[in-house]
């Protein structure tokens, strides 16, 4: 036996038991005071550097880009609050989860309703090879890309390209993609209804504030925000899932919550960025419980100390993960496309 399997079967033996389980749910109370508190002061910081990248504008366009940073880290710190309001952890009632969620989701160029779905899809597949697709970065194992047609082969290292995956690929998901609720056309209409009510309601706010401000500077300003928020979105999407000794199964092997531990990484950043990150980083738990509000995670770090262990991603560490694309079945593991070549020369020198 290899070692990857035997780290795999001394991993199974500590999937989550039910008392774990149990023991997480008595986190899952959100807190309505922390919760206004937190979305108040994040849409709050976002206005300000908003305003101060377009007040900027009159002395430099350099300066106003740096302020674009902040406010495009706030921007994205809202998403990750429509986040919570999805997984209903944000508020103890749906309605206002709900709504709350529609609201940021015009701000984010994301229908919520449809979002919600697919992100819902992604929680209850993920890790599981035969139920890819929805909600996930598109992830080919070795044998799969060996199989493919050059095309194909060239497609997806186009895809899995950085300046692709971080770059247009966000600018492409929330400018264009989220427009149409791609893949629902025989759907419940309200996923339709999500899209167009969050499209109209978008070009009435844009049109509002480029009525008062002026297309060129609203555009100059909104544009780096939305498109810095993205990638951060993206880029932290990426890392929870897509390091080296993730979890890849196929359905009959799969098992949910071991996944959700295992598949899923703890992210550690320095504490500013945990915080403006929504504590996201702790994915492991929050996979293993998604209606634990994202203010709580640290408690259960500090309560339950084996998470603090779990999958553990520096900063640093997350960049080194950009190489790895695809799945190696046999190493269990993600590899790189280097990788992957030496693999297969190491096969065909045994096979001689």
């Amino acid at each position: 036996m290899g070692y990857m399997q035997q780290q795999a079967r001394s991993e199974q033996n500590l999937t989550p038991s039910r008392d774990l389980l149990k023991a997480l749910a008595r986190y899952g109370e959100p807190h309505h005071m922390r919760s206004l508190f937190e979305l108040i002061i994040t849409s709050v910081l976002f206005i300000v550097f908003w305003v101060a990248a377009w007040w900027a504008l009159s002395i430099s366009y350099w300066l106003t880009l740096a302020i674009c940073m902040p406010a495009g880290a706030f921007l994205a710190r809202l998403f990750l609050i429509k986040h919570d309001c999805g997984h209903r952890a944000f508020f103890r009632r749906r309605i206002f989860n709900d709504w709350v969620g529609r609201v940021l989701g015009v701000l984010t160029l994301t229908p919520y309703d449809v979002w919600r779905r697919d992100h819902a899809v992604h929680h209850a597949t993920s890790g599981n090879l035969d139920k890819r697709g929805t909600g996930d970065i598109d992830t080919l194992t070795v044998r799969e890309y060996r199989a493919s047609p050059r095309l194909r082969r060239i497609a997806y290292h186009l895809y899995r390209h950085p300046l692709v995956m971080f770059v247009v690929g966000p600018a492409y998901h929330f400018l264009l993609r989220n427009r149409l609720p791609l893949g629902f056309a025989n759907a419940d209409r309200r996923f339709w209804i999500s899209a167009m009510g969050t499209n109209a309601t978008i070009a009435l706010v844009g049109g509002i504030m480029i009525y008062f401000l002026g297309v060129g500077p609203f555009l100059v300003v909104q544009l780096p925000i939305t498109l810095l928020a993205a990638t951060i979105g993206v880029w932290l999407f990426y890392v929870q899932h897509q390091f080296e000794d993730t979890v890849w199964a196929e359905d009959h092997a799969w098992n949910l919550h071991y996944a959700a531990l295992f598949g899923s990484s703890h992210y550690e950043l320095p504490s500013v960025l945990n915080w403006i990150t929504a504590n996201i980083g702790v994915h492991h738990v929050h996979h293993l419980n998604s209606r634990i509000p994202y203010y709580r995670l640290p408690q259960v770090l500090r309560d339950i100390p084996r998470f603090t262990k779990n999958r553990r991603l520096t900063l640093m560490q997350g960049f080194v993960c950009m190489r790895l694309r695809l799945w190696d079945e046999d190493q269990q593991k993600l590899v790189s496309f280097s990788e992957a070549r030496e693999l297969k020369v190491d096969a065909t020198s045994e096979m001689k």
